[in-house]
């Protein structure tokens, strides 16, 4: 997120001859053009962002973590969910400390044109590489839900690296654009010699040109994929709805529909939450994007605006991982492993303990789904359909035997 400059100090600059009691002082000249050097806000919003920032790493390294270190996490669908961790990251790591550093010193900007080009640059990346993860992610579950067949021929891991590697090869370059209209500025006073300490990362070529490309970005990525979204999930939902009529066993009803609600339900609060988070910071590009003539009023504003959309913005990057642990039993148990191995190695040694009638039920039926449907060398027992993951042991208990059904190892997320 670039920082603009402050909007509540534009309106004073057309006020006739404004500069007389400025030119006395440096620094106070160098507040009336760039406004304070220290936001008044900085220790609050230091506090916040310190506990979105601990928050939202470990929640994002334990996301990796658990995708990279368990096979059985190792799906198309979480692969989206490791690109965006990933963004989040780069986000939390690189951005907030840059965006911490800005409230205590707005200026002089010290890393120079390469360090702006590099910050810009750096935020439009993650901004167009979630949303287009997101998307991407939301397309295969409605592919998964209605077209479960197709689903079972294209949804490979080696597909979701081709996709993932074309999204992030496309928010690059979309990141250019607004990237190449920024650089160092530098202020003069009336008699022409340059202000000290005045350089600042901001628009340096005409705003009508930023206005433009913010409009266009945020329509592409934003308003037009969250159009979809919703469009998409409407049908799912209606799709899932219309599942409780369809002709089939009892059994399999049972053992799929709870699991592709719940997958389906998971994605769905995903994607709000982001929606949500997201909204505030395309509202305070468009906001200063279609402003031409600045009040007091406007000022404040926007001012607020842009404080409640750094929040969001950064909290976005922290909450996906809470969502998970919140609502995927799989997420949750492979966070557990990591933080207690010898939980792990409890329940293994838990289920190795089960009588063998009920072992034998197990191997049984997971043969079944490898020959039923399509399988890989790493799953062996692999889902009947995608939205089979996230499924619980359900036990059976008749004539006194009790009877587990394979799905919860049949892999998914």
């Amino acid at each position: 997120m670039e920082k603009l400059d402050n909007a509540s100090w534009i309106h004073q600059q057309e006020l006739e001859d404004p500069l007389k009691k400025y030119l006395n002082s440096t620094e106070d000249y160098l507040a009336f053009l760039c406004g304070p050097q220290r936001s008044h806000l900085f220790l609050p919003m230091s506090v916040v962002y310190a506990l979105i920032f601990a928050v939202g790493v470990t929640g994002n390294v334990l996301v990796c973590l658990v995708i990279l270190r368990h096979q059985a996490m190792k799906t198309p669908t979480n692969y989206y969910l490791f690109s965006l961790a990933v963004s989040d990251l780069l986000v939390l790591l690189l951005g907030m400390p840059l965006e911490v550093y800005e409230m205590w010193r707005n200026y002089p900007f010290l890393f120079g044109p390469v360090g702006c080009y590099f910050k810009t640059a750096l935020f439009e990346t993650v901004c167009f590489a979630s949303i287009l993860s997101v998307t991407t992610v939301s397309v295969e579950r409605y592919v998964a839900i209605l077209h479960p067949f197709r689903a079972k021929l294209e949804s490979t891991r080696r597909r979701a690296l081709r996709i993932l590697g074309t999204v992030w090869v496309f928010s690059v370059l979309f990141s250019l654009p607004n990237t190449s209209i920024h650089g160092i500025k530098l202020h003069y006073f009336p008699n022409g010699s340059l202000v000290p300490g005045s350089a600042t990362c901001t628009v340096i070529k005409p705003m009508w040109i930023y206005n433009f490309i913010i409009q266009v970005t945020s329509f592409l990525f934003y308003i037009l994929p969250m159009t979809v979204i919703s469009a998409l999930y409407l049908l799912m939902g209606l799709r899932l709805k219309k599942d409780k009529s369809l002709e089939a066993s009892e059994a399999t009803a049972n053992l799929q529909r709870p699991s592709r609600k719940s997958v389906t339900k998971m994605l769905f609060v995903l994607v709000l939450v982001f929606a949500i988070c997201w909204a505030p910071f395309h509202v305070d590009r468009l906001f200063f994007s279609f402003v031409e003539e600045w009040t007091e009023s406007l000022a404040a504003v926007f001012n607020l605006i842009h404080v409640v959309s750094g929040v969001f913005f950064y909290l976005s990057s922290a909450v996906n991982p809470i969502i998970y642990n919140l609502l995927s039993r799989r997420f949750r148990a492979a966070f557990r492993n990591v933080f207690c191995p010898s939980c792990k190695q409890w329940h293994s040694q838990h289920h190795t303990q089960r009588p063998p009638t009920q072992r034998n039920i197990f191997l049984t039926e997971c043969h079944l789904v490898e020959l039923t449907e399509y399988s890989s060398p790493q799953f062996p027992c692999y889902r009947l359909q995608e939205a089979w993951i996230l499924s619980e042991w359900t036990f059976l208990y008749a004539s006194g035997l009790q009877v587990g059904t394979a799905h919860n190892l049949c892999l998914g997320m």
